[in-house]
């Protein structure tokens, strides 16, 4: 069995490995990775031979640290970083360039058709239909879009909601309000195969999925990184929020992940301050006092227009995995189009939290 794990800013580390007997056998890692002295690595196969196959990514990593020798350097590699790659080499993980990417990019739409979209796009995944898929977002209409569990009274302001003709959309997926303009939000989604994340725990996912747009914002002149469980940060502020989705497969099988960023380029913050209702104890977690503070946009980092800032984008992840366009079908267009009259847009759907 063969697993690969590269984290956010380190090296590739190759794992084979077999399970026999309940137990790890014939470990080899490899990787382009440094490592000091040469007689570590043969102590880190050492250490995982004969491991119990179902010992987690922590418990695999303490293994390791137990046996590397004294003064052991590391660039580009952790034990937990090991650890992982075993997990995904038993879970038969697959990897990024195993998969024909497709790209959508469409014209402007409604918000509560792009909630649609997610849901019937990633379903697609899960049942085989349609291959991995990178949507960038074309924003038809300003909104707020709310987390699957946020309390509707809680985040956003009626009022000044109904003063600036912004939406309120709940999306299917976890995390917080985001406050979205047309020209001023970068939106993207991956609908991917669970087998790509195998082996990651839930938050590690999160890294995983979005490396490659932290090195496109690298190539851009933007220094980010991931800021836990869900956020893109730089030096300046954050960026950009995250949010996933598990959708289950045919007959309960593996399914899809469903993974989808926002990105302000620009943003009025005074409006926003006025549509969201954003909380001192929200504030004082992201380390400021001022709401206008906590987000800075793209525009100013980069310097690029935002269809600049997207297409660089799109050429990062081209030339990593591949990416053929595509489009959406007439088939999922018309369920997506159903399901945004009958859930998204309902008002049933928007305030099942109150």
């Amino acid at each position: 069995m063969h697993g690969e794990y590269k984290a956010p800013g380190g090296k590739l580390v190759v794992v084979d490995v077999e399970s026999e007997g309940g137990v790890l056998r014939h470990v080899r890692v490899a990787g382009d990775f440094f490592l000091e002295p040469d007689e570590a690595l043969a102590a880190m196969n050492r250490a995982l031979e004969g491991a119990p196959a179902d010992t987690d990514a922590a418990g695999l990593a303490a293994r390791i640290d137990r046996a590397l020798p004294a003064g052991t350097v590391m660039y580009g590699l952790t034990p937990e970083g090991v650890g992982i790659a075993v997990r995904r080499a038993l879970a038969h993980a697959t990897d990024w360039t195993d998969y024909d990417w497709q790209l959508i990019h469409e014209g402007p739409q409604p918000p509560a058709l792009h909630m649609a979209l997610d849901e019937v796009l990633t379903t697609e995944v899960a049942t085989g239909r349609r291959p991995p898929t990178l949507r960038v977002w074309e924003w038809g209409a300003p909104a707020v879009i709310i987390g699957s569990f946020q309390s509707l009274r809680n985040e956003v302001d009626p009022e000044g909601a109904a003063r600036h003709g912004i939406e309120v959309v709940r999306r299917i997926s976890g995390g917080g309000a985001m406050f979205v303009e047309p020209g001023n939000t970068i939106t993207y989604s991956l609908s991917v195969p669970e087998s790509l994340v195998h082996g990651l725990s839930f938050q590690d996912s999160y890294a995983y999925l979005d490396d490659w747009v932290l090195g496109a914002l690298g190539d851009m002149g933007v220094r980010a990184w991931y800021q836990p469980l869900n956020d893109i940060a730089t030096d300046q502020g954050k960026i950009a929020g995250a949010a996933q989705k598990r959708i289950v497969g045919p007959g309960g099988g593996p399914g899809a992940v469903l993974h989808h960023v926002t990105m302000s380029y620009d943003i009025d913050a005074d409006k926003m301050t006025e549509v969201l209702r954003i909380g001192r104890e929200k504030l004082s977690d992201k380390g400021t006092t001022s709401a206008k503070k906590r987000v800075d946009p793209l525009r100013r980092q980069t310097g690029l227009p935002r269809t600049a800032v997207i297409d660089r984008m799109i050429d990062s992840f081209h030339a990593r995995y591949g990416l053929a366009p595509g489009r959406i079908t007439d088939d999922e267009l018309a369920r997506a189009q159903k399901l945004a009259r009958t859930k998204f847009a309902s008002p049933e759907w928007t305030a099942r939290v109150p």
